[in-house]
This record gives C-alpha cells, structure tokens and sequence, in this order.
C-alpha cells in the first residue's frame, strides 16, 4: 500500500511574489468571511499550497500572526490530500486574532470546504 506522507514540505508554500502575483491575476475561486478570505486558482502541480497575507495593520502582535500561520499550515498539511490542486492566499482581517484555536478550526474547515465545492463547480 502506497500512501502520500503529510509532511508540511517547502513545495507547499507559495515562496515568492511571482507566484501570489499569479494568483491575483487569475483568482478562480473566493471563500470570503469577516475574519479572513481565501482567494485561489488551480495549479498543475499535483499539490496544494498555500501563501498569507497577515498584515501588521490588522493583526497587531507578531505571536498572534504566527500562530495563525502555523495553525493554517497545520490545517493544510493534514488536509492536503481532501484539497484540490490550488494555489491558495489566506490573506487575514481585523478580527482574526481574536478567535481561539477551536473557532480558528471552525472557521478553516467552513472556508476550505466552501473552497473545494466552488472549485470543483468551475
């Protein structure tokens, strides 16, 4: 039996400005909420990845942008496999930081679900 690893690889990632220009150039699909939105586009790549977009502006301490990023990466690593081939931006509103980890969930897998069903419509 053959099965894919969930590590969280450097391939992921959507590394440099190119490739979240890409993204906002061609957006296919918008899960949009009050706290965050999650714009993407499909990819050829075989894989899902993911890039944020937490501005200072909106989300004040670096801990808390951390957090979100690391819990979003986790959400994606365990989650790869269920997702679509996308490039995916999260890019995060006021608000954000504010949700506990069990609303943070929550609220991915209402976006990430709402992503795949408008993906697989297109």
């Amino acid at each position: 039996m053959n099965q894919k690893p969930f590590g969280f690889r450097r391939n992921l990632r959507l590394l440099n400005a190119s490739d979240f220009r890409t993204v906002f150039d061609q957006v296919e699909v918008k899960a949009p909420s009050e706290q965050c939105t999650l714009l993407a586009r499909r990819n050829s790549l075989g894989l899902p990845r993911i890039g944020f977009i937490l501005a200072r502006k909106n989300i004040k301490r670096a801990v808390q942008r951390n957090r979100i990023k690391r819990f979003c990466r986790e959400y994606l690593r365990l989650n790869q496999h269920q997702l679509p081939d996308l490039d995916i931006i999260l890019m995060g509103r006021k608000g954000l930081d504010q949700l506990s980890d069990e609303q943070l969930h929550k609220l991915l897998q209402k976006l990430f679900e709402k992503l795949k069903k408008r993906a697989s419509r297109s």
